[in-house]
């Protein structure tokens, strides 16, 4: 039954993308729209070739880390305050990911395309990781928060400790704790800094 904690997903992607939804649309944050699209259909990529090697339950947390940033990429595209400047570095780190997404049609192959996926989705990461560590402030921390419980839900339904069931899941898992200690380093650090003075 602990396989069904993966049902939790469901709510905390709700959660943690609503809220990433309303501050895109109150302009506070401004998603990188190369980032939102490649993190969209990259895990959705992932799922499904989890899904074709027979992972169920454990696919679904993968699937809503695709879903969600489909929904904020769209919303993006309409919000005029929610506008983030590409760069050449954008688009550069876009066509690699693209290149991962042909590799992964051209195989064929289950595993080979979560590899490429994971490729993709890491080449997509790096514009929101640059701009989270210039500009903390267009990243809310709390998304990748839910984000990150939400996926680490997903090991409690793996049966078969397979690289089509884990690989995906440990690989957001530290992508995401990584861009939240990018998000709030500055936060912490001053905190230090404030502790370290009163002393």
């Amino acid at each position: 039954m602990i396989e069904y904690l993966v049902l939790l997903t469901i709510p905390l992607a709700v959660y943690g993308g609503g809220i990433y939804f309303i501050e895109t649309i109150a302009g506070r944050a401004k998603p990188n729209k190369v980032t939102w699209l490649f993190w969209a259909v990259a895990p959705l990529i992932a799922s499904f070739a989890a899904m074709s090697k027979g992972v169920t339950w454990a696919a679904l947390p993968i699937f809503l880390t695709g879903f969600v940033p489909l929904c904020i990429f769209i919303v993006s595209l309409f919000v005029k305050k929610a506008y983030w400047k590409l760069s050449a570095f954008d688009y550069f780190c876009g066509i690699f990911a693209l290149l991962a997404l042909v590799l992964w049609w051209l195989t064929k192959d289950a595993n080979i395309a979560i590899i490429f996926s994971i490729i993709s989705d890491l080449f997509a990461c790096i514009p929101t990781f640059k701009k989270s560590w210039t500009n903390p402030e267009t990243e809310p921390v709390i998304p990748y928060i839910v984000g990150l419980v939400s996926v680490l839900t997903s090991f409690a339904a793996i049966k078969y400790w397979i690289f089509s069931e884990y690989a995906f899941a440990v690989y957001i898992v530290i992508v995401d704790a990584c861009l939240i200690f990018v998000i709030i380093r500055t936060k912490i650090f001053a905190k230090i800094i404030l502790f370290t003075n009163k002393k």
